[in-house]
């Protein structure tokens, strides 16, 4: 790892971490901080309901657009599916929007893969959708844009900040800025009770 991926994933991890401080003292004492950061949702209406408590990103730079479809033939984007998994399916929709409109490649990600890239930035697994952003040539620098599904807008934020992170803008300061994680992954499938 170089110098500069070294100090990305300290500050991607300390992001990560404070993150998960940050929904735990939310949460009553007795909870544990990853499940209070953690959202399963296993249908559309729960996914619904805890992604409208999610504060969506108004305000983009003016560079915005044009950063976004610059970087897009330099970056790829990986994430995390499973089968059956609603968070992942909305995520997939959503970033593929982005892609299209932006110029950039969207990927699905093993889970091998992901647990790797989990390890190496340090973030705890927590399951599906997980998602990164790559520069094409480069598979060391990859900087995290989303735990669980989010928002259109804050995904896009995320994507826009991640480009600055791996063209030069020091990783403190785009983690600062970046929308915060969601942490609405996959939950157990819903009880389905046989019919008579």
């Amino acid at each position: 790892m170089t110098g500069g991926t070294q100090r990305l994933a300290a500050v991607v991890s300390g992001a990560a971490t404070a993150l998960y401080i940050s929904a735990a003292t939310q949460a009553s004492a007795a909870a544990d901080p990853r499940s209070a950061a953690i959202h399963p949702v296993s249908d559309q209406q729960a996914m619904a309901a805890w992604l409208s408590r999610v504060p969506v990103t108004r305000d983009f730079p003016d560079d915005f657009a044009p950063t976004l479809a610059g970087h897009g033939p330099a970056f790829v984007i990986e994430m995390t599916t499973s089968p059956g998994c609603v968070p992942c399916g909305d995520l997939w929709s959503k970033l593929s929007g982005l892609a299209r409109r932006y110029g950039w490649q969207v990927r699905a990600l093993g889970p091998e893969q992901a647990a790797v890239l989990s390890g190496r930035m340090g973030l705890p697994w927590v399951g599906y959708p997980v998602a990164w952003v790559r520069p094409r040539a480069d598979q060391a620098r990859t900087v995290p844009i989303a735990i669980g599904t989010d928002h259109t807008a804050n995904l896009a934020r995320n994507l826009y900040l991640s480009s600055k992170m791996l063209t030069g803008v020091r990783p403190a300061v785009a983690v600062r800025a970046m929308a915060k994680f969601t942490g609405i992954v996959a939950g157990p499938p819903p009880n389905r009770k046989p019919r008579p």
